[in-house]
């Protein structure tokens, strides 16, 4: 019991011993509080001097504004013809945009319409597609683009095309 009592204390003792600072740490703590209150301090001379900047200015343009809405009250007649002006130019602008998607629309339009050379060439029905047709045990139930439409076994609609594949409708 006395060597458990002896440990106990004088770990206590050891731990007490460690804890303690010492003078190199103390310093080291107090440099580092002295430089962030010096910082501190410059920077908030630095807010200051920019928030009396920022009034000067604020108070310079409030001035100009008032002179600004004063030459206005003066000049408002030719103001006001001169907006009206303006809100034609822009909806002209806006009208010449919508003509020429009007007309890209129509462009693009054109180009994915097929001739009729090439509807007449995938029309064609080439020895492959027929070949392929006589071996599709599937029912006709009707035409489509001037082929056969055949439904298959779970009541899918398809054709042969030029090429002998299956090409599905709907």
């Amino acid at each position: 019991m006395k060597k458990i009592a002896l440990l106990g204390l004088s770990l206590l003792f050891t731990l007490g011993a460690l804890a303690q600072e010492t003078k190199a740490t103390k310093e080291a703590k107090k440099a580092a509080t002295e430089k962030v209150e010096k910082n501190k301090k410059e920077a908030d001379k630095k807010m200051k001097e920019t928030e009396k900047k920022a009034t000067e200015v604020k108070k310079e343009t409030d001035d100009k504004v008032s002179k600004a809405k004063k030459d206005v009250k003066s000049n408002s007649a030719s103001l006001k013809g001169q907006a009206k002006s303006a809100d034609g130019k822009a909806k002209a602008e806006v009208n010449k945009a919508e003509a020429k998607t009007k007309e890209k629309a129509t462009e693009t339009k054109t180009k994915v319409k097929k001739s009729a050379a090439e509807e007449k060439e995938d029309l064609k029905e080439t020895a492959a597609s027929k070949a392929a047709e006589k071996k599709v045990k599937d029912k006709v139930t009707g035409e489509y683009k001037g082929k056969k439409v055949f439904t298959g076994p779970r009541g899918g609609k398809y054709y042969i095309n030029k090429n002998g594949n299956k090409t599905y409708i709907d």
